[in-house]
């Protein structure tokens, strides 16, 4: 048993990301570590009435609004780490995984991700330029420090004029990341692969409804259960192996193109992990807090 007092990260819930058809995974796993004996409760990261002195271990679980308080948020870290409360997944990881161009960082080492251009703030530029560039007729447009679908567009020849003219006002206030839209996630679903402790727990795709190209449940979204192939789990991994030590937990998002998978993103900060899709996902995931602490 750990003998500590353990803050259970989430955000203040306004509902924007409701679902029917998804029970709250936040509570589940909560009251499930607590019949573990864990000494845990939960915290709004934001909250200026929490004393963050009564806990010695923070678990991130569901901060779904820190890109919106962003700078907020970057120094909510500064204050743990001075306070030397030890949070997962480690700040270090947290910081860089909060902004996109981490993607950069990923490619570089040599792993297959999603071909993506970097718009900088006030930069000005034509979206139709990107679909010959990509060799598309679809692009998908997203802040670089983003979640939820914020801001989020797709764009095709139909629209590029208007999304371009947003845009603009848009990159005013924040860099932007252009994208060729994945055909494959609309013919075969989006897979999710999530590990704890940088080992394989549990995957499945997540398919958007029909006419949108969200996949989040929020939106309609569905899941199916899979098992991977040894081949896409060894992918999968070793985004795990390079970029995600010391992590309670990690998704790893992407698509199967030409048999190979290429991410789209490295979940490290409030990925919905799906624990409701078999019940061992919860001991996985107490087996991966104990081995970490």
């Amino acid at each position: 048993m750990l003998n500590m007092n353990i803050a259970y990260v989430t955000y203040q819930d306004k509902g924007a990301y409701d679902s029917t058809t998804v029970e709250s995974e936040d509570d589940q796993l909560l009251d499930f570590l607590k019949s573990k004996g864990l000494t845990i409760e939960k915290v709004i990261w934001n909250d200026p009435s929490v004393n963050w002195d009564n806990y010695q271990l923070a678990i991130l679980k569901s901060p779904w609004d820190y890109f919106d308080f962003i700078n907020d948020f970057y120094q909510w870290l500064e204050v743990l780490e001075a306070k030397n409360i030890r949070l997962l997944n480690p700040t270090d990881v947290v910081k860089w995984n909060a902004d996109k161009h981490y993607l950069l960082e990923i490619e570089a080492a040599g792993l297959k991700v999603t071909p993506s251009v970097f718009l900088n703030r006030s930069q000005q530029t034509n979206l139709n330029s990107y679909f010959k560039q990509f060799n598309t007729d679809k692009l998908i447009v997203k802040p670089c420090i983003s979640g939820g679908s914020k801001n989020t567009f797709k764009v095709t020849s139909d629209t590029v004029e208007d999304i371009t003219e947003k845009l603009k006002l848009l990159l005013l206030d924040e860099e932007f990341i252009v994208q060729p839209f994945l055909n494959e996630i609309t013919d075969s679903g989006e897979w999710s692969l999530i590990f704890f402790n940088g080992k394989f727990s549990h995957a499945l795709l997540k398919k958007a409804k029909s006419g949108d190209f969200r996949v989040q449940h929020a939106y309609g979204g569905t899941i199916y259960p899979q098992e991977p192939t040894e081949k896409l789990l060894a992918e999968a991994q070793s985004y795990v192996d390079l970029f995600a030590k010391n992590c309670l937990y990690a998704r790893v998002d992407g698509a199967v193109i030409n048999n190979e998978f290429v991410l789209m993103e490295l979940e490290l900060i409030e990925p919905f992990l799906f624990l409701n899709t078999n019940p061992s996902n919860y001991e996985h995931y107490y087996a991966a807090l104990l081995e970490l602490v």
